[in-house]
């Protein structure tokens, strides 16, 4: 079943965040109003991994859910950028280590039924320590941790952030499952 669309009314937009009022029509429901969420630039997330398969994240609070967590580094691309640069970018200011290699996981929408939001999840491997993180309100801080302790994290809520633990459980579960043959 597909949903018929006879307009959309623009509520609100700013440099990060559009939101429309499209009049729609739902098979077996009928015309209503459903809100969308617009993203006016592209997201990017990345599992930082090291030689010795530990994973680096970033220790921070996010004030709207008001939780404390671990999160993969992450971001949005500039206008123009291209996604793997922009996540190299991210990386290096969010953490203070650069890449070396950057390939891309798996491309997804956060929250389809709601939003146009895409993400880009790359794999970075091979980094150097370059500097401290250049952005400190990022993080309070930036730690290297082993498999299993993302792993706890994740089980125990610790990885509450969907982009984290997306990119996560895909790096340890498909990714894993394909390159390991």
């Amino acid at each position: 079943m597909e949903w018929k669309s006879y307009g959309r009314r623009r509520v609100y937009g700013s440099d990060y965040v559009e939101v429309w009022l499209d009049d729609v029509e739902i098979p077996g429901v009928g015309r209503v109003d459903h809100h969308v969420l617009t993203m006016p630039r592209p997201s990017t997330t990345a599992v930082v991994v090291d030689e010795q398969g530990r994973f680096l994240m970033l220790w921070r609070h996010r004030f709207i859910t008001n939780r404390w967590g671990w999160e993969v580094p992450a971001g949005w691309a500039d206008p123009g950028e291209d996604p793997a640069a922009a996540i190299r970018r991210e990386i290096e200011e969010e953490t203070g280590w650069r890449p070396g290699r950057v390939e891309p996981l798996t491309q997804y929408h956060a929250l389809s039924g709601i939003s146009t939001m895409q993400f880009s999840c790359f794999l970075a491997t091979e980094c150097t320590r370059i500097s401290a993180p250049q952005d400190v309100s990022e993080a309070e801080r930036v730690e290297w941790l082993t498999e299993a302790e993302v792993v706890r994290c994740a089980a125990e809520g610790l990885i509450d952030d969907g982009p984290s633990l997306m990119a996560v459980s895909y790096y340890l579960g498909p990714y894993r499952l394909l390159h390991s043959r």
